[in-house]
């Protein structure tokens, strides 16, 4: 009969700073039986399982909860569309410095804009009135980038706007008071009343708030609770908003932005994003809030009519 003798305390093959897992006495009895391959195989498992117990038992003997992960993926998803990446409209002659872009956890409202700007351009000089939208913002205002988180063309072309992921929730500057948790959609053109809305504009702009609001599972036909950052919006800071999880700029923001006639077509982008989604009944409104309020604001000369109106230099820099 074979006998399994413990090593020696200190022996070359334990882990310093760790305790070597104990064996019952009786499991050792029984692999002394065993041949000798099934017995190292055995003491293999038998250690590894103990070891795993161990290292969880201070945990539990602390009265520490243990973590609850998620796998679960959202259930109301959709399709990513095509999206150009800002390099194709900064390039390095534009481009200035600035700080790393901010997050929120996610985004559980769209905010539709428009730029307001000439709409008979071609599609392939879209973006070159990127690169301009963003030298006036980033130049004259001294914005850290620009506001919008995303911009769209007549062609229904979908452009990176802010710096950060396109699937990341950054912190956008395109609404003053509701940048927190929100992602903004720049229609490149002007929509005021009588102007015609492009339907492959219409059908990029529903596509993405599909995809974007699809990220955190939320309905865009249903409202978000939204906590304003700054008096200067339509809600005094800290007040909580029930808005659209599509809205236009002028919901949050007194502006005529994105426009009457690009106002008038929401419902049907509400409608199509949730189509998009795979959903068919209304779901109940979201109970999600914006995160913290932010500092107070100070509006800037001659802000443009498209964008939020910014702030102390340290503000208006991180886009809030």
């Amino acid at each position: 009969m074979c006998a399994l003798r413990p090593a020696p305390r200190g022996s070359r093959g334990t882990r310093r700073g760790r305790r070597p897992a104990r064996i019952p006495g009786s499991l050792l009895a029984l692999l002394g039986c065993l041949p000798g391959f099934a017995a190292v195989t055995a003491l293999v498992l038998c250690t590894g399982g103990a070891d795993h117990i161990t290292t969880a038992r201070p945990a539990a003997r602390a009265g520490l909860p243990t973590p609850a992960r998620s796998t679960a993926a959202p259930a109301h998803t959709a399709v990513r569309p095509p999206i150009v990446p800002r390099t194709a409209w900064l390039d390095a002659r534009t481009r200035r410095r600035q700080p790393p872009p901010r997050y929120d956890d996610k985004v559980v409202a769209v905010f539709v804009h428009h730029t307001d700007s000439p709409n008979g351009y071609d599609c392939a000089d879209a973006p070159r009135i990127i690169r301009y939208l963003y030298t006036g913002q980033t130049g004259a205002r001294d914005w850290d980038d620009i506001g919008y988180n995303f911009l769209v063309d007549r062609c229904g072309t979908i452009y990176e706007g802010r710096a950060g992921g396109v699937d990341r929730p950054v912190t956008g500057a395109h609404t003053q008071g509701f940048n927190h948790r929100t992602a903004g959609i720049a229609a490149l053109g002007t929509f005021t009343a009588g102007s015609p809305v492009p339907q492959p504009m219409v059908d990029a702009i529903a596509a993405l708030t599909a995809w974007k609001l699809g990220l955190a599972d939320v309905d865009p036909r249903t409202m978000a609770r939204l906590t304003s950052s700054n008096s200067l919006s339509r809600y005094a800071a800290g007040t909580t908003a029930t808005l659209p999880a599509l809205a236009g700029h002028n919901d949050g923001y007194m502006t005529s932005c994105p426009g009457a006639a690009l106002t008038a077509r929401l419902p049907e982008i509400r409608a199509t994003a949730a189509r998009l989604q795979g959903r068919t009944a209304v779901t109940a409104p979201s109970g999600t809030l914006t995160g913290t309020p932010q500092a107070g604001f100070r509006v800037l000369p001659f802000p443009p009519s498209t964008v939020m109106n910014n702030t102390r230099k340290t503000d208006r820099r991180r886009g809030r």
